[in-house]
């Protein structure tokens, strides 16, 4: 099988490679990554929000593996295979067109035979017991476990029975960067989901770059620049905004939150925002930054430079917030510039960040079929206490008016990437070393997992 021959340094060397469609489209890959790849790594699974009190679960279900994540305790979540231990029916039904299911139990009944289960996994009820004349043991009759941890407010679960790292040291430095941003206090704005017509990977990698951004997302490009870096970091990948080497270096910011690029920048830097915002189905920022935003003109004077123009935004919004008791986090400098724009976490979740928000995308498989996926997008933010709206999971048909302009056309393209990777006249990608970077990190990645389909190191 043929494997990447690329390592981290010619990462940052920023050398040109190429792959192959084949874990795009190869139903065998597709196969093989329900053993080699899904099971060996930790997944974010859900949000701790969504089981708040002890007895509350979800489900989450990955290929043919279908767990229930439990709240057993008011400061412990277990996660158990959704799966009855005496003839392997699922203990909850997972309908089709469901994104998993929510629910509350004080105990876990088998509609096949009755089988009965408490929320720690434990069999407490097996009818005729004695036909087993003694033969069953707890190990036997128990739910099976999953490993499951949590992390900035997501919860992620682990297949691996046998002792792998722990979930700190899976995120690594992201962790350690992306920890300042406090994702555990924010809450979900709103949350969608689609089967789409491409392979998961297709579709989150869709949402891994900027670099897209001048062809695909035109519009944009009237209020700023889209040039961008894509660095490694071993298993995850951060993209942030850049500056080509012919342009004058300015201080715009290193997030989301960045100047405009028009005269004067107390009018570009909300033209910017407001557009950014409105198009991208009202995320990627707060109803705070916006307002904060229109007020630039009023509040300082013609001539204000980029840097002055950011410094009040940011200090006017945050003071906004507190009076309506947002507190933002206090994260540094040398912090939010290593932060950048949005990361990758391996190997299927993607966040664009802000102080007060965060932008999420999510891709699965879709059964063994590789022209599938499940694909999710969802926002978070900071609320004041008790203000956070209730949201469930909606499956919405991948159009502007469901998703906003800007989702809406990525839509339009991931499909399309998809259809052409399976033209005879497709000779393998060649993406860019210094602009998406995370795609190619990707691939090395997926390639150590799977042991084929790895990039290449053109020559």
């Amino acid at each position: 099988m043929s494997t990447s021959n690329i390592t981290p340094a010619d990462l940052d060397a920023e050398r040109a490679v190429t792959y192959g469609t084949e874990p795009f489209l190869s139903a065998d890959y597709a196969r093989a990554e329900k053993q080699r790849l899904w099971p060996r790594v930790w997944q974010m699974a859900g949000r701790e929000e969504d089981i708040p009190n002890v007895g509350d679960y979800i489900t989450y279900d990955i290929c043919d593996d279908s767990i229930i994540i439990i709240r057993t305790a008011p400061d412990t979540i277990k996660a158990l295979y959704n799966v009855c231990a005496h003839r392997g029916r699922q203990l909850i039904d997972v309908p089709e067109g469901s994104n998993g299911v929510r629910g509350h139990a004080r105990n876990f009944i088998c509609g096949f035979h009755g089988w009965t289960y408490d929320i720690e996994g434990r069999n407490t009820y097996i009818l005729d017991e004695d036909d087993w004349h003694g033969a069953l043991n707890p190990e036997c009759t128990s739910l099976t476990p999953v490993r499951v941890d949590t992390w900035g407010g997501f919860i992620y679960v682990d297949q691996r029975e046998e002792e792998a790292e722990s979930l700190q040291d899976f995120l690594g430095d992201a962790g350690r960067i992306l920890s300042h941003f406090q994702f555990e206090k924010m809450r979900y704005k709103w949350r969608q989901w689609c089967i789409y017509p491409a392979n998961w990977k297709t579709s989150i990698e869709a949402f891994m770059e900027p670099y897209h951004t001048t062809a695909t997302h035109h519009q944009l490009t009237a209020f700023a620049e889209f040039y961008a870096y894509s660095k490694q970091y071993g298993l995850h990948s951060v993209s942030g905004f850049d500056q080509r080497k012919s342009a004058e270096t300015t201080s715009q910011g290193g997030s989301v939150s960045r100047a405009g690029k028009g005269a004067d920048p107390r009018i570009s830097t909300y033209e910017l925002a407001h557009e950014n915002y409105t198009t991208i189905n009202y995320a990627a920022s707060t109803d705070t930054l916006i307002n904060a935003a229109r007020r630039l003109q009023d509040e300082l004077p013609e001539g204000s430079t980029v840097g002055e123009v950011m410094a009040h935004w940011m200090a006017s919004a945050k003071a906004d917030d507190a009076a309506r008791g947002v507190i933002w986090p206090e994260i540094p400098p040398e912090v939010m510039a290593e932060a950048g724009l949005a990361w990758t976490l391996f190997p299927n979740q993607n966040i664009l960040q802000g102080v007060t928000f965060a932008l999420a995308y999510r891709a699965r498989p879709y059964g063994d079929n590789p022209d599938l996926c499940i694909f999710e997008a969802y926002a978070l933010e900071r609320f004041p206490d008790g203000e956070e709206p209730a949201t469930e999971w909606v499956m919405a048909e991948p159009t502007e008016e469901q998703w906003g302009k800007v989702l809406a056309q990525d839509f339009a393209n991931m499909k399309w990437v998809h259809k052409g990777m399976k033209s005879r006249g497709f000779k393998g990608a060649l993406p860019n070393p210094h602009q998406e970077q995370k795609i190619i990190n990707a691939h090395r990645n997926l390639a150590e997992f799977m042991g084929t389909g790895g990039p290449r190191i053109i020559t």
